[in-house]
């Protein structure tokens, strides 16, 4: 090609062009100089036109001669340029096939010729030659860039289909440059201690000692195992740095350490267990900080003993969770909680307290201590409730609250609660950490810059943004034990709480632990002692937790079509064109537990508003939260649900099945 544009050709073809134009100026003068001769002499124009009849015999050899050059210029020029396109597309870096009407290959050039190496492939099927590159051909979009790996190269592969012409172009080397940016990506944790300073306090200095030296050991061995930077900050807390390629590996291990401390301090009977906040994909490392800190807060909200992973607008993964959260043996939180809460609530005109929608007796009852910590402290406080939707054991709570008019006014729609909030009132979120299951997510919006928080569930990864006051134990047996425990450090010149706020909170508490016989820990009983001290009636107690015919039938019914998923997981699903009440399938799950050799249940139902919900329940050693997370849902590890839209109730149980049978463990069925 750099001869065929070389200086020495151009310029003689530009030279031919003005030879021709000198030679018809030439004979131009020359007509009219014999012209002029003529009228001078007519010899002398003789002898001027026998000139011009010379010259011009001359001008025409050499336009000849011209002529003949120019057509030998062009034809050389043609055919060169026609040799330098045909060595362009052999010699051109892309690989290029052309493929015939029945998949046969018809040409491909030499650079492509090299990766199939000798074999023969000119007129023969492409799927015969290589049925892995036909088929990445055939699942390719037409005339759309796809990076595909073949032969262990990766290729960036476009198809023309009108011309049956097949593109390749190697980035194998441009692909190990982007994976090893990415690998050198960094990732940030912290690590902390759940539950250092409880296992301490009874311990001497030297079993102290011995502990940290043995959990700091065992973090330094993990991370040299993956090539990552360990630095102890404090006594129960640990920051770690990480290549993005670490991260990954750990997470293919699945954090096994926290397995190797927990059973090893058990078997010391000091049970400590980690959580970890890990944050990667930002270059900010500030924000990379904040992110991990953040991750940490949702896996000791979650009840510590686990790993978040999580990157900035990127769902969180999850390992680790396997074990209950073990209660604490400090009041001190509660106390600080409690005086916080009296803070802000004068710090405000007035409070809104709404449970989560669908509410039992456990979220009722905390939206009425919660009223009368408000009274306490002589504050309006409105309780949010959609009466319309309330089951049968509440609505029987709410009869009885007419015989209280100060109480039964306070209760009021969604509705009227938009119309009373201002930008001074304050809500609390009780019994719930997710604003789409609250009652009114309305006046959650309309107050999300002053909301606190109240929950005794595992803390999921919706959550508000800007909280007031997070109060979540998840060791706690029911928001109404949490709530209980304030009324110690409220003010004692207000009313005290009466007797059917007590029996309703004293059934929250017995409904969530089944009767105390999960979940239940010394604090459980404190706070059940002390709401039987205010008054609370055990009689009463049974008329709230009564069911009606039609609920006990149905959940005969239910039962009645048990099926097994292996030797110790129960499955219930109802059929499609029948709904069934939430809580009578909650009650079908607890039932199943009873079974011998049941150790997990699933019920799964059509609910009346067309969602499909389904009701986990299990006995600890499954964990049936990261099972309903996986499916949209959340709660304990032990107790845990989900409601699911737009779906029948077979392709629920497909996909419930689909998370149990497809997963080594179902407690890490989300990982």
């Amino acid at each position: 090609m750099n001869k065929l544009f070389s200086r020495a050709n151009v310029p003689k073809f530009l030279q031919n062009r003005r030879l021709r134009g000198i030679a018809m100026m030439t004979a131009g003068l020359a007509i009219l100089g014999i012209v002029l001769a003529f009228l001078l002499n007519w010899i002398f124009g003789i002898v001027i036109l026998i000139l011009v009849g010379v010259a011009t015999l001359m001008v025409f050899n050499t336009m000849a001669e011209i002529g003949a050059d120019t057509t030998q210029y062009i034809s050389d020029l043609s055919f060169r340029i026609q040799q330098g396109e045909q060595e362009a597309l052999i010699r051109m870096p892309p690989g290029v096939m052309i493929l015939g009407d029945s998949d046969q290959i018809e040409w491909v050039n030499p650079y492509l010729q090299h990766y199939f190496g000798d074999t023969d492939v000119l007129n023969r099927s492409l799927t015969a030659v290589d049925g892995e590159l036909a088929k990445l051909i055939a699942d390719a979009p037409a005339q759309t860039m796809t990076t595909v790996t073949w032969r262990d190269y990766r290729f960036t592969l476009y198809v023309q289909p009108d011309f049956h012409a097949v593109y390749l172009y190697d980035i194998t080397h441009y692909q190990l440059i982007q994976e090893q940016y990415d690998n050198e990506k960094i990732a940030i944790g912290q690590i902390f201690l759940d539950n250092y300073d409880e296992i301490t306090q009874s311990m001497t200095d030297q079993d102290i000692s011995n502990l940290r030296n043995y959990v700091t050991n065992e973090l330094s061995t993990w991370v040299q195992q993956f090539d990552m930077y360990l630095k102890q900050l404090d006594d129960d807390h640990y920051f770690i740095l990480a290549y993005a390629k670490s991260l990954a590996a750990i997470e293919a291990d699945k954090f096994k350490i926290l397995d190797t401390i927990r059973e090893s301090t058990s078997k010391q009977n000091f049970p400590l267990t980690l959580s970890m906040g890990i944050a990667y994909g930002d270059p900010n490392l500030n924000k990379l900080a904040d992110q991990a800190q953040s991750n940490l807060d949702l896996a000791l909200g979650r009840g510590g003993d686990q790993v978040v992973v999580k990157a900035a607008d990127q769902e969180a993964r999850y390992y680790g969770g396997k074990t209950n959260p073990m209660e604490k043996r400090t009041r001190v939180r509660a106390r600080m909680i409690s005086q916080a809460l009296q803070e802000l609530m004068n710090e405000s005109d007035q409070i809104f307290v709404q449970g989560h929608s669908q509410p039992d007796m456990d979220s009722l009852g905390a939206c009425l201590g919660i009223r009368r910590i408000a009274k306490m402290n002589n504050k309006t406080c409105w309780i949010v409730l959609d009466k319309e939707t309330v089951h049968s054991d509440v609505q029987r709570l709410l009869d009885n609250l007419k015989q209280y008019p100060d109480i039964d006014a306070a209760i009021i729609s969604p509705e009227t609660a938009l119309e009373k909030a201002t930008d001074q009132s304050m809500l609390l979120m009780v019994d719930h950490s997710k604003p789409s299951i609250s009652i009114s997510a309305d006046l959650y919006h309309r107050l999300e810059n002053r909301v606190m928080i109240i929950d005794h569930h595992r803390r999921g990864e919706e959550f508000p943004e800007n909280p007031l006051l997070v109060y979540i134990e998840p060791y706690a047996s029911s928001t109404c034990e949490l709530i209980t425990e304030m009324f110690e450090y409220q003010s004692q010149e207000g009313e005290p709480i009466n007797k059917l706020e007590a029996t309703a909170m004293l059934t929250g508490i017995f409904v969530d632990t089944k009767h105390f016989s999960l979940r239940t820990g010394t604090r459980t009983f404190d706070a059940a002692s002390y709401l039987r001290s205010a008054g609370a009636d055990a009689v009463e107690m049974q008329q709230y937790m009564k069911e009606n015919v039609d609920s006990y039938l149905q959940r005969n019914h239910l039962i009645e079509m048990v099926e097994f998923v292996n030797e110790d997981m129960a499955l219930i699903v109802g059929e499609e064109d029948q709904s069934y009440d939430p809580v009578t399938a909650a009650q079908a799950a607890d039932d199943l537990l009873n079974m011998s050799g049941v150790d997990a249940s699933f019920v799964v139902t059509r609910r009346a508003d067309g969602r499909v919900g389904i009701s986990a329940r299990s006995l600890g050693e499954i964990n049936v939260q990261l099972t309903m997370e996986a499916m949209g849902g959340g709660g304990h590890l032990s107790n845990a649900a989900t409601q699911i839209a737009d779906k029948t109730v077979a392709e629920v149980r497909q996909q419930l099945l689909d998370i149990l049978t497809h997963s080594d463990e179902p407690e890490t069925a989300t990982m």
